[in-house]
């Protein structure tokens, strides 16, 4: 690591199975580019000078001919690494188990490439426009803490912005007043237009608006906040309902950081509409709005030159 400057996690450990392959690498650009791509160039424009890949360790050679040799001489590129068995002192993961354990067990397992650095949370496959990568610079500018809480951010989109007309998605609902989070919470089987609904955490199919602020794993992260992050991730694993296929959700995580009093997280409504490609029939909608841009001169193509 060169800089104490905030770095950049991309989440890539997942192999996108209803999208049905490794969609991090697929194109959508018109030279080919991925949603990747887009991401780490708005980043980079933002400010950023780093980026670590959380992947998993069989996808290293395959990732770094495909993604990170693009980088080189762009910004510093580092590898982390999301294992199964990768668990606090005193656990074991059960042989039984395939899958690793979530979004928050990811991002506790970058610990060691992120140590000591201020870091932003993405998702690979997401596409998020350069006004959400400028509200996460601002954020770190703006989390010291005098009360000893562990100051947070998150930029929020609109709920009926990052539906999929394919099929139903998982979204971290929020709650939220005078700009900071109150509460999150993981929602799954979300679809609808004219009326949306999805299943609460409970297992109750109810009615939702649109408008409900989301979080698609858009954070702003200090560099202790790793401390608490196992200690929630070891609480999790003390309680886990299935030891073969629970998962330890961030949204969780966070949300009891805010529950305890330990953490407080602002909000960032973000000012541009997140694409992503849930399933494969999403795909022609986001290369039409990327070419779009790119004919508005918003990006150019190629976009890395």
């Amino acid at each position: 690591m060169t800089s104490d400057q905030p770095s950049l996690l991309v989440l890539a450990a997942g192999m996108g199975s209803r999208y049905g392959g490794l969609k991090q690498l697929d194109p959508v650009g018109p030279s080919g580019e991925t949603l990747m791509d887009y991401s780490i160039f708005d980043a980079k424009r933002a400010g950023f000078s780093r980026v670590v890949f959380l992947i998993r360790r069989e996808m290293r050679d395959v990732f770094e001919e495909q993604v990170g040799r693009k980088y080189q001489g762009i910004l510093e590129v580092d590898y982390a690494y999301q294992v199964k068995d990768d668990l606090p002192g005193g656990f074991t993961c059960p042989g039984e188990r395939e899958k690793p354990w979530g979004t928050g067990h990811a991002v506790w397992s970058a610990r060691e490439a992120l140590q000591g650095v201020p870091f932003a949370v993405i998702n690979a496959d997401d596409f998020y426009g350069a006004e959400t990568f400028t509200e996460l610079m601002k954020a770190f500018s703006s989390q010291a803490s005098t009360d000893g809480l562990l100051e947070c951010s998150m930029v929020g989109f609109r709920l009926s912005e990052t539906l999929s007309e394919h099929g139903s998605v998982s979204r971290g609902i929020c709650q939220t007043e005078n700009g900071y989070l109150q509460s999150v919470e993981e929602w799954t089987e979300i679809s609808g237009v004219d009326q949306v609904s999805g299943k609460n955490p409970a297992g109750e199919v109810m009615p939702l608006t649109g408008e409900e602020t989301t979080s698609m794993n858009v954070w702003a992260f200090p560099p202790d906040a790793f401390s608490p992050l196992g200690e929630g991730f070891s609480r999790f694993l003390e309680s886990m309902p299935d030891p073969l296929k629970s998962e330890f959700y961030l949204p969780a995580a966070v949300d009891e950081w805010i529950r305890e009093g330990a953490g407080r997280v602002s909000v960032r409504p973000a000012s541009c509409s997140w694409m992503g490609v849930t399933y494969k029939e999403d795909k022609p909608r986001v290369q039409e709005a990327i070419s779009r841009l790119v004919a508005e001169e918003v990006y150019s193509s190629p976009l890395l030159g």
